[in-house]
């Protein structure tokens, strides 16, 4: 079986409940919603706006648990125990589901945000940290970076699912890890990233920001939510993967 043929269906996820005014034109676009939970930003008001709106459209929410670090938007890895960031993304986790079921929905999956997303990809313990939250919330998938993920091995181990997940306007590094934030390369326009969303759909893999091919074997594709032209480019990237042929559609579905 070729990537083309294996990667025939494909997840769409945005970032949202984070404040961005976008969020009710990109979640009819997209198919499964990380919300976030009052880490990095996130109320219960926004939590419950964003699940009503999720539902409405019939999208599968997730947790988008972080850093407690609104200053700086959990970007910043904060120096914590294991232990601290299980209590955290638990409590995170928690918050969101609490709202979910007072309106009928259940939480999908996890995706961590930001600095915690990136250090539970290449560091063990993070890693083992996040899915014993995950453990102990009772959600049945974990989102992390496709490829080689501390984050998708841990949940593996503890029997949950994973979703390898791709990124449609994120710059690629050689090992394929995400291209640092602040650099050049690190975040691509509209056209490029309806581009790079296909490739990595239909061909499972992205040129890198140093121009080497690199493997994204990847089930969802991420497209940020909170730009000015996150709707349009959403749109445009679902209109472009449906005519590759690939099927949009929320995993398990």
């Amino acid at each position: 079986m070729t990537p083309s043929d294996s990667l025939r269906r494909m997840d769409l996820n945005a970032d949202l409940g984070e404040g961005s005014p976008h969020e009710a034109q990109v979640m009819p676009v997209v198919t499964s919603a990380n919300v976030a939970c009052g880490g990095h930003a996130g109320d219960e008001a926004t939590m419950r706006a964003s699940v009503r709106l999720a539902a409405a459209h019939g999208v599968e929410v997730g947790a988008h648990p972080g850093f407690p670090d609104r200053e700086g938007f959990g970007r910043r890895a904060l120096p914590c125990t294991p232990d601290e960031v299980t209590a955290f993304v638990t409590a995170q986790v928690r918050a969101l589901q609490a709202v979910a079921a007072a309106e009928g929905v259940t939480v999908a999956h996890v995706k961590p945000h930001g600095a915690l997303y990136n250090l539970a990809a290449r560091d063990g313990a993070v890693a083992a940290a996040v899915v014993r939250a995950v453990v102990a919330c009772g959600v049945p998938v974990v989102y992390g970076l496709a490829g080689e993920s501390a984050l998708l091995e841990a949940a593996r181990a503890a029997g949950l699912g994973e979703v390898g997940e791709g990124f449609a306007d994120r710059g690629y590094a050689p090992d394929g890890t995400l291209w640092p934030r602040g650099q050049a390369g690190d975040l691509l326009g509209a056209d490029a990233a309806v581009a790079q969303g296909v490739e990595i759909a239909v061909r499972g893999a992205v040129r890198a920001v140093t121009g080497e091919r690199v493997a994204v074997p990847a089930r969802t594709l991420c497209l940020h939510g909170d730009g000015p032209e996150a709707a349009q480019v959403a749109g445009a990237l679902r209109r472009a993967l449906e005519a590759a042929g690939v099927r949009v559609v929320a995993p398990g579905r």
